[in-house]
């Protein structure tokens, strides 16, 4: 008899983190300029430096093998990437993956979420800063909130397992609107999240020291109408949850700044030119193109590179607020 085929160890950083979680962006280009994420004018990666979303599969899949069980795709706007319906298809069959999660800006979502959800994607996160026309095209620069709003009705009606609604929230901006998107989460039966904002890449718009909104702060506005109760529900991600009193809603609060959730973090990140990025607010780095191209069709080469990647993961960020970024890249090339 055969002796039982053995799963390969846990993908382990040297900070004894477990990494569960990866986020792919399969594109830095958007068709939203929020002024939190980019600046007014980009230059875009040429599109021969990107990975080949077969290339993508094939890193998925890589990770997958080495115990990795939640995927999110994401950008960029990871849906105006041609062709990235075929990724979805792909990623939606690999063994051992239980959660394939898409973060999206909403734009493209009611010509994609029946086939998104036929794919296998199983929850969906759309960002929505505003509810108000006006304020939410000064946000994002070039977007249409009719187009997002028809898209998260679009999602719903798709029947994903979860969807939650992202609202980065700056001082002076937005901050009257939080209990509205909360009643509209409320209302929809959707998850909402509240993000400080992350200091990645000159934005030229703001003093991002000026607009800090902390999750306290926000919690505390919420808390004026409605109870939270707290809960250790978990989506494998940095939200801390609560439970909106009296709903099946969960309101999360994503806080680089004011509640660093890096002791606990078991993600890792693939750039859209195939960079594994250890660290949302470092620069170490594995290049993973390189070893794929150099190594064409060799998992073990990959994995390899891949454990090796583990041991130069930080212990954490270091964002400050009143200090010029360290980190240069944008969030669009980050994968948000």
């Amino acid at each position: 008899m055969n002796p039982p085929i053995m799963p390969p160890p846990p993908l382990m950083d040297r900070f004894g983190r477990q990494i569960t979680y990866l986020r792919i962006s399969v594109t830095d280009r958007c068709d939203f300029r929020c002024v939190y994420c980019m600046a007014e004018e980009m230059q875009f990666l040429p599109r021969q430096q990107l990975l080949t979303l077969e290339e993508t599969a094939w890193i998925a899949r890589a990770f997958v093998s080495l115990g990795v069980n939640k995927i999110r795709i994401t950008g960029g706007e990871p849906l105006v990437r041609r062709g990235v319906m075929s990724l979805f298809e792909t990623l939606g069959t690999l063994d051992g993956l239980q959660d394939l999660t898409l973060t999206t800006n909403g734009s493209q979502l009611a010509r994609h979420a029946w086939d998104l959800r036929a794919a296998g994607v199983t929850r969906v996160n759309i960002s929505l800063d505003s509810l108000k026309a006006d304020r939410f095209r000064r946000i994002t620069r070039t977007g249409d909130l009719a187009r997002v709003l028809a898209g998260i009705e679009a999602a719903m009606d798709a029947g994903f397992d979860r969807i939650k609604l992202n609202s980065v929230i700056l001082k002076g901006r937005n901050e009257d609107e939080i209990l509205d998107l909360v009643n509209y989460a409320r209302i929809r039966d959707l998850d909402i999240s509240f993000i400080e904002e992350m200091p990645l890449g000159l934005i030229g718009d703001h003093d991002r020291a000026e607009v800090y909104y902390s999750s306290d702060e926000v919690r505390a506005d919420i808390e004026a109408r409605h109870a939270l109760i707290p809960t250790t529900e978990q989506t494998g991600g940095p939200s801390r949850y609560y439970r909106l009193d009296g709903t099946s809603i969960r309101v999360g609060f994503i806080s680089p700044h004011s509640h660093n959730f890096c002791d606990s973090c078991n993600r890792v990140r693939l750039t859209a030119e195939g960079r594994l990025l250890l660290c949302l607010g470092q620069e170490h780095a594995v290049d993973l193109r390189r070893v794929i191209r150099s190594h064409p069709g060799d998992l073990q080469a990959l994995t390899t590179a891949i454990r090796q990647g583990m041991q130069i993961k930080p212990r954490g960020h270091e964002f400050q607020l009143n200090a010029q970024p360290v980190i240069f890249r944008h969030m669009n090339r980050t994968g948000g």
